[in-house]
């Protein structure tokens, strides 16, 4: 048995194209958490989708400006405050990679050096979304330990392509997923919340869906292993800034194994079942 406590940021985030706007609102949200790990310190923060930027056109035309690399301030600034706090901190920025950007989700330890990043494999251009104008997309896993739970960030749009969450939930032996977005209310929103929850229960693991916060925005959630009318997920405000606490025991993790067996009764490889069609069936 392994607990885990976990903060994670629905935070506001302002429009902005400069540098100088950028590192201010950096400042705004490590003296927000450092607030909030004063009051009690955890284990685990986590943050949205390129939580150090605006999600707008004008904030992307000046990636050039914006976007930056692992030695960048932002991550010095969340470096600094994982030190100083004995934390983790997982946050999303563009980050520069040679002559192009990647949408990633950064870690630092509470050494305050980097743990690794994961860079969005699944680039979104639908509804709200115009992403494939800007960045192109990752090339690998990641996931890392927290006092023995593993964790592996995901990104937005990550999460309609079920084989992500489940080659990390069953060959990585990932027992929470930080699905960090940026879900505008477009005509996708709705259906949002239909995939974490599916996405947890089906790998029965924990999933954070966390959203930045505003008008157009909001609305994360959390989901255990396992949900039901008495053991209900989480919701934070529809779009208020909102910082909500968490306690993961993965006892949870085991009882939910033990009482829905849906990974017990998985068949070794379904590739290889013969598949009948009804044409053959009447030969």
């Amino acid at each position: 048995m392994t607990k885990l406590s976990l903060l994670a940021g629905q935070i506001n985030i302002t429009a902005m194209t400069t540098a100088d706007q950028r590192d201010a609102h950096v400042r705004s949200v490590t003296a927000k958490l450092h607030q909030q790990l004063t009051a009690k310190p955890h284990d685990l923060v986590v943050l949205p989708e390129l939580s150090t930027v605006d999600y707008s056109r004008a904030a992307f035309a000046e990636l050039s400006v914006l976007a930056e690399d692992l030695n960048g301030p932002s991550v010095k600034a969340f470096g600094a405050l994982a030190k100083q706090h004995n934390t983790t901190i997982v946050f999303g920025m563009p980050r520069k990679a040679e002559d192009h950007y990647k949408i990633s989700q950064v870690a630092v330890g509470p050494d305050g050096a980097v743990i690794g990043c994961y860079d969005k494999l699944h680039i979104c251009q639908y509804g709200a979304s115009m992403e494939k104008e800007y960045f192109e997309k990752g090339d690998h896993l990641f996931s890392f330990s927290v006092k023995g739970i593993k964790v592996a960030p995901i990104i937005c749009y990550d999460i309609r392509i079920p084989e992500l969450s489940r080659t990390l939930a069953l060959q990585h032996g990932v027992d929470l997923i930080l699905h960090s977005g940026a879900y505008a209310r477009d005509e996708s929103f709705f259906s949002w919340h239909d995939f974490v929850v599916t996405r947890a229960l089906e790998s029965q693991i924990f999933f954070l869906s966390l959203n930045r916060a505003g008008e157009n925005f909001g609305n994360s959630t959390f989901c255990p292993p396992w949900t039901d009318e008495n053991t209900p997920r989480t919701i934070f405000s529809q779009t208020n800034e909102h910082f909500e606490s968490f306690e993961l025991d993965t006892a949870v993790i085991d009882q939910a194994r033990e009482d829905y067996t849906f990974r017990k009764d998985l068949l070794e490889d379904y590739s290889q079942l013969k598949h009948q069609e009804p044409e053959l069936l009447n030969q």
